[in-house]
């Protein structure tokens, strides 16, 4: 296992409860989330760029593709959240 990996785990639900003030804050909060997925879709393309065009050693670059695979996971994350507070929006 490399440096920052965690070990495979069975997957679980984690229940999130949030008290909104009123109705017109779920779509704000959707917004807010969808506002970071977009800047983890950047941070990813950005990287994606740059190993694709050779920048830094091939360390660097191998930092780059678990940093990729980072900004990925948290993306993933992100959409399940959005699914989630689309589902409890109708």
């Amino acid at each position: 296992m490399a440096d920052g990996e965690l070990e495979s785990e069975a997957p679980r639900t984690l229940r999130i409860e949030l008290q909104v003030d009123t109705e017109d804050d779920v779509p704000v909060l959707r917004g807010a989330l969808i506002a970071a997925r977009a800047t983890e879709l950047a941070e990813i393309h950005r990287r994606d760029l740059r190993q694709a065009a050779g920048y830094g050693s091939d360390v660097a670059r191998e930092g780059m593709t678990a940093e990729v695979r980072h900004h990925q996971r948290r993306r993933a994350l992100l959409d399940r959240l959005i699914e989630a507070i689309r589902k409890e929006e109708r």
